[in-house]
């Protein structure tokens, strides 16, 4: 569960970051999560651009205390994944309304270091499948490590970048993600995408934060707030036309407003519930395209 990326050349008023370089800031974005994969301290969003951490302020050991009950996961979720694959980095919890089913394939966007790919293959069962994607080496070589701790062998993880998924098309039935869309450098293309490799009658389920409020500048521009799943939320209007016209249908996105308190935790200087608030977004593929 890994926020990827930041937009800089999105339309205004949908979360675009004005005057960044797309590629400078995956770059950016890299950085910080391999140092969140690699380091034993690493944990939630107490790892600065620069690599530094604050021990007083990071996450306890046990599963409750990375936030993941505050997201919507319950004990047995929590129980039921070994340690070290639960960063504590998600908005939601997809797994919660993705109505997974024995036999599904599931592809996760930004999977980090498994744990909804985890919870997701006790869903589909062993005739089922679950792949992840992230773009940071060191989050895809843990994640790979945690597949034998898990005993998850119908789960695979893969290097690549979710606006361009190294997955054939029309091969999965869900796609899940949590807290990754949203920094997204393209979200329109991580959307396209995405539809490519589902199966018709395929759909998303994902958990994200979408924007309220505009951003000010000192929030916008804050190499923090591009790596904290901050900056780049999109508005419902821009997400829903995005979707819209790839050729989604039965688009939902469900505002959680009694989710906001995590989210005003998320930054010491200011309340980022007043710009932010995490989100359902669900959407199907037709099951007959032309």
């Amino acid at each position: 569960m890994t926020c990827e990326g930041i937009m800089s050349n999105d339309a205004p008023g949908d979360g675009s970051v004005a005057d960044r370089d797309a590629e400078a800031t995956r770059e950016l974005v890299r950085e910080r999560y391999a140092t969140i994969a690699t380091s034993d301290d690493a944990c939630c969003n107490d790892i600065g651009v620069d690599g530094s951490n604050d021990d007083t302020a990071c996450c306890g050991d046990s599963p409750s205390d990375t936030g993941s009950a505050q997201l919507g996961y319950d004990e047995q979720d929590m129980n039921a994944v070994a340690a070290g694959a639960d960063l504590g980095l998600g908005c939601g919890n997809p797994k919660a309304f993705a109505e997974l089913s024995p036999g599904d394939t599931v592809l996760d966007l930004g999977s980090g270091a498994g744990f909804d790919c985890f919870l997701a293959a006790r869903e589909v069962e062993q005739a089922g499948r679950v792949i992840g994607v992230d773009m940071t080496p060191e989050m895809v070589s843990k994640a790979r490590e945690n597949i034998d701790k898990n005993d998850a062998s119908n789960v695979e993880f893969r290097l690549g970048e979710i606006a361009h998924l190294p997955v054939a098309g029309a091969v999965v039935d869900v796609v899940i993600s949590n807290c990754v869309v949203n920094l997204a450098p393209d979200k329109r293309q991580v959307f396209a995408d995405a539809y490519r490799v589902l199966t018709p009658g395929g759909r998303l389920a994902i958990s994200d934060v979408v924007q309220t409020a505009p951003f000010p500048d000192a929030v916008r521009m804050d190499p923090e707030s591009v790596t904290n799943c901050v900056a780049g939320a999109a508005t419902v209007d821009a997400l829903e036309g995005m979707l819209a016209d790839i050729g989604f249908e039965d688009i939902e996105i469900q505002p959680k407003a009694e989710s906001r308190e995590f989210i005003s935790e998320w930054d010491s200087d200011r309340d980022l519930s007043e710009y932010l608030v995490p989100a359902r977004i669900e959407a199907q593929k037709p099951r007959h395209t032309g």
